[in-house]
Formats: structure tokens, sequence, C-alpha cells
């Protein structure tokens, strides 16, 4: 039996679960008899809304990423804490994967971006590669308290050394630990949807730009909604987060109050074969907190970013940095963006210029070309002891 890919995945929001997913059915599309295994403590319903294909889902932390309230509220001192509590173990818990990964039939592990894949890896003699676009002893880094955990940095980089290479994403930070290091275009979701069949199919009016709110797996709550409610000029599109249990098939997968559209998104999937990609897709403009995941996204279906600050987290500097080249942005306080003041600043970002150039956005499917040969590569044989010469 062809030996498995298992991809170790961090459960911190969306962003790595849904690229990761990209790559994951990249590969199946390439080669559809590939075993796929995933080890995460992102959402299982989030695997089975969007692998297009067969893997073998099972729940397991991988990290403790950052702590965070809702989406823009993180605590920083907590983070140093879990993450130090979690790497002092390392050892121990990738010797505890051997048994899965012999279950899974693992012949290359995947991590993004886990110091625990490359452990594993290690530990059990399994070529592994990194993908992402920031690593995480350089977000801890930039904490102050990380000085309270001085084993933390020298465990993820420990940890990160040990692959056998990194794929890198752009807009990034971090991969000093990885020997070997290359550079693919972005990963990013594509909408299949035309914006007219995502009215359609939604039942909202087309005539009107469509604004979506996007805030990934933490979400934001606090958002005056009945304010978004009432605006004159733009159509605003908010998704369910979590689906509590499986929707039947008459369950409408939009409900309507004046100019908002909650979307439930499981009903989305199911019952009128929509997908996130083609919320954004049929958007004129996202507002969010900047992640690579919906910013890439953005790029590749051509949306404009209204964004909002996220806390100190050292990839927003380096997004802020980046975002003008690829797509149009502007920002957005968080005090207006709870009150719903939202439709000046949109007017000033839509009447930006569009960025000329384009960049790649196909970097599931150089991904996905890269690993299945690493997976095809035959394992190195151990080198035996020289012949005593006669």
């Amino acid at each position: 039996m062809a030996q498995a890919i298992v991809f170790y995945i961090s459960g911190h929001g969306f962003g790595h679960a849904s690229r990761s997913i990209e790559v994951i059915n990249a590969i199946l599309a390439q080669r559809p008899e590939t075993r796929v295994g995933v080890r995460t403590s992102a959402p299982r319903w989030l695997f089975d809304l969007t692998v297009k294909g067969k893997v073998t889902y099972s729940t397991l932390e991988c990290d403790t990423g950052v702590v965070q309230a809702d989406a823009l509220t993180l605590d920083e001192a907590d983070s140093i804490r879990r993450a130090a509590a979690f790497h002092s173990d390392l050892v121990t818990r990738a010797a505890s994967e051997t048994r899965a990964l012999r279950e899974l039939g693992a012949g290359l592990i995947v991590g993004d971006i886990p110091p625990l894949a490359f452990a594993v890896g290690a530990s059990a003699g399994i070529p592994s590669i990194g993908l992402g676009n920031f690593t995480w002893d350089w977000i801890y880094a930039d904490y102050p308290r990380v000085r309270l955990a001085p084993s933390l940095l020298p465990a993820i980089r420990g940890a990160y050394a040990k692959a056998s290479m990194a794929l890198r994403l752009p807009m990034s930070g971090g991969f000093e630990s990885f020997s070997n290091v290359r550079d693919i275009p972005f990963v990013a979701r594509h909408a299949h949807r035309t914006r007219e069949e995502v009215c359609k199919l939604l039942k909202i009016p087309a005539d009107k730009p469509i604004v979506l709110s996007s805030f990934g797996g933490f979400g934001l709550t606090s958002i005056d909604t009945d304010v978004l409610s009432k605006f004159k000029k733009y159509t605003v599109l908010q998704t369910t987060m979590t689906p509590a249990a499986r929707v039947k098939k008459d369950t409408p997968a939009a409900e309507r109050k004046g100019s908002l559209v909650t979307i439930n998104e499981e009903a989305m999937y199911n019952n009128i074969g929509i997908r996130y990609e083609d919320l954004v897709g049929a958007a004129e403009a996202v507002v969010t907190k900047p992640g690579y995941g919906i910013v890439s996204e953005c790029i590749a279906n051509d949306a404009a970013v209204l964004y909002t600050p996220r806390g100190h987290f050292p990839e927003y500097d380096v997004l802020l940095d980046e975002m003008p080249k690829y797509l149009r942005s502007a920002l957005i306080g968080h005090d207006d963006l709870l009150a719903g003041k939202w439709e000046g600043a949109l007017d000033k970002l839509l009447a930006q210029p569009k960025v000329k150039k384009k960049p790649e956005t196909n970097g599931a499917e150089v991904a996905a070309d890269i690993l299945l040969k690493a997976l095809d590569k035959p394992p190195k044989k151990p080198r035996g002891r020289p012949k005593a010469k006669v």
C-alpha cells in the first residue's frame, strides 16, 4: 500500500487549516488515490465541508498558538505561558505520535507550522516539510515575556531545524532555523461561482456592492449589526462560524435583515453549493483583521480589504507593509468598526485604483507537486559498517 502524507496543522484560527486544505485538495486533484492524514485541533467540520476528497482526520493539539478572547484581543502573557508548557515536553509528545503515524502509514509529514511536526518526523525517521508564512519562534520572540521562558525559543528552533525543507509563502517572517527553504507563490482559494450566481443562490440583490465581514475562527460578536442592516449603498454578508449540528436539506442558507445577510456556512456548502471563497469572489470589499488566509484570498479574487488592528501579533506589521503591493487596502479603527460606521471608509477604499499586476496565486498546486515528489522519493538506506579488510 502506498504511503500517506500526514499533515500537522496549527489550530490557531482558521488560516492554517484553510491553506493546508487547499494544498490537500491540490494533492487529491493531481493524484486522487493519495492517502492523507490530518492531525489538528482545528474543527473537523471545516475539513468535512471543504476537503474535496477523503482524509483521515484526528484531533490533536499540535501547538498553542496565541491565546485570544476574540479576533482582535490576545493575551501575550498567557500565550507565552502555554507555549512554554507545551514545548517543554516536545520530545515526549513526538515519541507518543509513533503509533498514530504507523496506523496512518505515514511516508511524509507536512507541518503548518507547529514545531511538533518536525520533532515527530525526527523521532519516527520520516521526512518532514514545513509550510507557512511565519514561524512560532518569530512570533514569540517579539513578546517581552518570552524572557521568562528561556527554553521556549531554543525548543522551537531545534524542532524546526529537523525539517527536511520549508515551503515559504509570501508576506513571511522567521524561517531562519530551517536549513532548506524554498519560496512558493500564494496559497489561496479561488472562487468557482460568479458574483451573479452567488447573488441568485443566496437570494440577495445584485445591484449593490457586496461587503463580506470576515473575522476567522475566533469571531467578533461585538459589531453593531443593527447599523449594518440599515446600510443604503452596500449589502453586508456575515457567516455563522461553527455549525452546531448537521443542517437539513430545507434549512435556508441565508437570512436577510435589511442590508445584512447572515449565512449558515454548513447550509451554504451542503444545500446550495457555495463555498467561502465564492463569497470573497462576489465581494467588492472584505472587512477583516489582517491574516494571511483572508488577505491571500482577497488577492486571488480581486477584493479590496478594509482592515482593523489585531493586537500585538508580528505578522500584522508584515501584512501592512506588503498589502499595498497586491490589493486595495485601508484602515478602520476599532471604534468605527464595532459601531458599524463602515460606509465612508468603504467609499474611499473602493475609489482607490486597482493594482495592475497580480501575483501568482497557484501555490497550492506548486506545493502539491513538491510534496508528491518528496513522497515518491525512496527513503535513504541506513549506512552499514564498512567491511573489514582481509
